[in-house]
């Protein structure tokens, strides 16, 4: 019960530090190597140690594949130890998105990460549309279609 107790104040916490964050709002500035202004972007956050994220790569790569073209960019951000940079290439290696550390990004709009994977999609203006504190975490197929296909679409 003690256990319960001192985890229930972090829950509120990590809401709290996310709450800024709302669906249909402008996320501020995100600061990466290679990130395009204007361009719908699927942000993920992933580790080497976390098997749903390796899973759901192969998932975005090839959404990535069918729609690069249409102004899709994805970036990839390992929470990985710095340490740990020969197994983030290893894992990255296959794929074609902008993978980037932690430490080489300004994510700081998006709040605490607190779960792996968490993937957040801003339209072409940088407004949120799936915000990755909530909701299912899991990259699939039909969320991508869900989501992120429609806001292809927009001029």
């Amino acid at each position: 019960m003690r256990r319960l107790f001192l985890l229930f104040p972090l829950f509120f916490v990590s809401m709290a530090w996310s709450a800024d964050l709302v669906v249909g709002k402008s996320v501020p500035e995100i600061e990466a190597k290679n990130f395009v202004k204007g361009r719908v972007t699927i942000i993920n956050f992933w580790a080497t140690w976390c098997g749903p994220c390796g899973a759901e790569m192969p998932t975005i790569q090839s959404y990535l594949d069918r729609h690069k073209d249409q102004g899709l960019q994805v970036l990839a951000i390992s929470m990985d130890d710095p340490q740990d940079i020969a197994k983030i290439k290893r894992m990255a290696a296959p794929y074609s998105f902008t993978f980037v550390m932690q430490a080489d990004v300004n994510y700081k709009s998006l709040g605490r990460i607190w779960r792996m994977p968490s993937t957040f999609v801003l339209d072409k203006n940088g407004v949120l549309q799936k915000n990755g504190h909530v909701g299912d975490a899991a990259v699939t197929k039909a969320m991508l279609e869900a989501v992120v296909t429609p806001l292809l679409k927009v001029p």
